[in-house]
């Protein structure tokens, strides 16, 4: 009997811890809960020229996704620009990066490594096509660079691939009618000063402190595209369709425009991926460039144009499954 009364002790003293055990754990869970699970590993940016936008975006873009992925270990590089920066996220040897749209159309077009596995994460701020000359250079349109010294950009940069499309349609051939010179924003400015440039192509967003700088130091010119030779381009097909026409409003560079509106193409810049891309990781990335929109255009004034409204339409790519993720819990 004594036996017997002991072990039905014993039984009741193990639920009894069970049960306080259970209690206690669902405790714990209320007041310290588990929460969802924060992305980590390395992370790898393909950023731009350096002075450009896309350089000057990616730094301080990166305060904020440490601040905001404090388990993720960021790396963030230097590129030609757009075309270099999609070829090293399709291979994978950058995990996220910005190109312009018609730079990823073109990629898409060509067939080449890794295209099929791009994705879009956000649709940011446009780029403006900007043709810089001295100002009492006789360049009044694209037309008038037959012979000149020209800044294209360089090889693996958006620039490159529209300056050579804006030319084509204004009757001049890009490798023969002028003398080309693949160079980046980090030094064509530099070059026109010293006269071994007479006119530079740039593709940026505004103000591009280079151009700004330029501007206020020496006496510069932004050409206007004439209507026509715009009709030209956006009736080329293809990839051109990421075009439109647009106008440089007059205080974009107040010293170089001096009070002129400056027409000319724009095209939009997507944030990239691919779908190798951990979806924890996209969502927290895309939130990221959301939410520091504001703090970061405080520097870079063409991140204010980031738009929560606009920024799911990344044609032509597919929208990464984690940055679908961010726009649905970020609906209103």
């Amino acid at each position: 009997m004594l036996h017997a009364l002991s072990r039905l002790g014993r039984r009741r003293a193990l639920q009894g811890g069970a049960a306080a055990a259970l209690v206690l754990g669902l405790l714990a869970w209320w007041v310290f809960p588990l929460g969802k699970p924060e992305p980590s590993g390395p992370l790898t940016f393909s950023t731009g020229v350096r002075s450009g936008v896309y350089e000057r975006y990616g730094k301080r873009l990166e305060g904020a996704l440490a601040k905001d992925m404090p388990e993720v270990s960021i790396r963030l590089r230097t590129s030609e620009g757009s075309q270099q920066n999609i070829e090293r996220v399709a291979t994978g040897k950058a995990d996220f990066t910005i190109a312009t749209a018609d730079a990823v159309a073109t990629y898409l077009r060509s067939g080449r490594t890794g295209g099929d596995r791009l994705r879009g994460c956000v649709r940011l701020y446009d780029d403006y096509v900007q043709l810089v000359v001295p100002r009492g250079s006789p360049v009044r349109k694209v037309a008038d660079l037959r012979g000149k010294r020209v800044g294209v950009g360089q090889t693996g940069s958006g620039v490159l691939l529209v300056a050579n499309r804006l030319m084509s349609a204004a009757g001049l051939d890009p490798d023969e009618d002028i003398t080309p010179v693949r160079a980046g924003i980090d030094t064509m400015p530099a070059r026109l000063v010293d006269g071994r440039l007479d006119a530079f192509f740039w593709s940026g967003g505004l103000p591009t402190g280079a151009v700004q700088d330029l501007s206020e130091k020496f006496t510069v010119r932004l050409v206007p595209l004439e209507d026509p030779l715009i009709a030209r381009l956006l009736a080329a097909g293809g990839s051109t369709r990421h075009y439109r026409s647009a106008v440089m409003p007059a205080d974009a560079y107040l010293d170089a425009q001096q009070g002129e509106a400056v027409r000319t193409v724009a095209v939009a810049n997507l944030l990239i991926t691919t779908d190798r891309s951990d979806p924890l990781m996209t969502e927290a990335f895309t939130r990221t460039v959301i939410d520091s929109r504001d703090r970061i255009g405080r520097e870079v004034h063409a991140a204010q144009l980031v738009d929560l409204r606009t920024a799911i339409y990344t044609d032509p790519l597919p929208l990464h499954e984690g940055a679908k993720r961010y726009y649905r819990s970020a609906k209103p």
